[in-house]
């Protein structure tokens, strides 16, 4: 069981021993902060202190593996690169595809343990049908779905998991509200109901991340123009790495109507701003899908027209569907037509109506209903 030290995961550990499997407790010590007063995410060494208490309250063995070398190469350094060329990269993700569950996987196999589990709000179920191309039976496919509280679910954060650790995957709360977990936490006064909620970007003391890049990458702030729709120099910017698409605070710029970032050029170092309405956008390119869902489960080919760079749908290796999207963590998945390229795995995504601000970095997450199809790297083109 990935234990933080939160609410989340010391009561998923709970329920899971209640269910009668035998749990162990294991925390990943990801990022040491430079000051640790205050400091409680589940990076700090204090989360691995209130993970160890809570493990023992429920009657559980702890342990921790310290793979912070790791968290900085695949974690720290790609925010960084990230940033400093324009995007606005997701660490959450990133840390689950390359640090939080490859980890528990290879920490389940040395201690022969069936399955992995996590505090995440979302639902892995064995689907009742299986792939037309695959000689797979009904029991040998998962499906990964969204939990059961619109306001808490995670399923964003875990397109990027492998078919092998979905099928080791257990996450209690799925079915569970928020508010139910948190009373469970109090009735069994768990010393994590202390801890406070965790923050976006778990290794950033106090959510600075502009000072974090600038300390950590001094030659990343190179001064540029703010231009505006009109080709406009309207201002000037510390960096480009201080900025995101759809940002609307803290941009410097004296004027009566708001503005907002609607582009970002590293070439040019330069930051575009426009109405609300500009950072809006209806298609994009994504990248580096990765596919939890069969494709062919789901609806026969689209008769559309072809985008460039990407062969005709129906043509061999191309498939159009429709599905719903969301391109960040919080917002509601809304309908658009996909048009996927397996052998580049490269897809053309047009949302029905403009959805606010699709930031190249973030990902793209596809779904059928409730249930995780897939998804990518939102970027600018092909």
């Amino acid at each position: 069981m990935g234990m933080s030290g939160g609410v989340d995961s010391s009561v998923a550990a709970y329920l899971l021993k209640e269910k009668g499997y035998e749990v162990e407790g294991l925390s990943l010590i990801l990022w040491e902060a430079k000051s640790q007063k205050d400091f409680t995410t589940c990076c700090s060494l204090q989360a691995m202190e209130e993970a160890s208490k809570t493990a023992c309250q429920i009657g559980i063995p702890h342990s921790t593996v310290d793979v912070r070398d790791y968290f900085t190469e695949r974690v720290i350094e790609p925010f960084i690169d990230a940033y400093i060329t324009g995007s606005t990269p997701n660490p959450c993700i990133l840390c689950n595809r390359y640090i939080k569950f490859p980890f528990l996987m290879k920490e389940a196999e040395k201690r022969g343990a069936d399955f992995i589990a996590t505090g995440h709000y979302a639902k892995v179920e064995k689907s009742h049908q299986s792939s037309v191309n695959s000689q797979k039976s009904d029991n040998d496919m998962v499906i990964l779905k969204k939990g059961i509280d619109p306001k808490k679910d995670q399923s964003y954060v875990l397109y990027v998991l492998s078919p092998e650790e979905l099928h080791k995957l257990v996450l209690p709360l799925g079915y569970y509200r928020k508010d139910e977990v948190r009373n469970i936490a109090e009735e069994l006064n768990l010393s994590a109901i202390k801890r406070p909620e965790s923050q976006e970007i778990c290794f950033i003391e106090d959510r600075n991340y502009f000072k974090f890049i600038d300390k950590l990458s001094p030659v990343a702030g190179k001064p540029g123009p703010i231009i505006d729709m009109t080709g406009k120099i309207i201002g000037m910017h510390k960096g480009i790495y201080g900025y995101t698409v759809g940002q609307r605070k803290g941009l410097g710029i004296s004027s009566s109507k708001p503005f907002y970032v609607v582009k970002i050029d590293a070439v040019k170092n330069t930051v575009y701003v426009g109405s609300q309405d500009d950072a809006k956008k209806k298609d994009f390119f994504v990248k580096n899908i990765n596919l939890i869902y069969p494709l062919p489960l789901l609806i026969p080919p689209l008769s559309t027209g072809d985008k460039e760079g990407l062969p005709k749908a129906g043509a061999e290796g191309c498939l159009t569907l429709r599905a719903s999207v969301k391109v960040r963590s919080m917002m509601r998945d809304k309908p658009a037509t996909i048009t996927y390229h397996e052998s580049k795995r490269i897809a053309y995504l047009v949302f029905d109506e403009p959805q606010w601000a699709p930031a190249p970095g973030q990902s793209a997450v596809f779904y059928d209903g409730d249930i995780v199809i897939g998804g990518g790297v939102i970027k600018r083109s092909v």
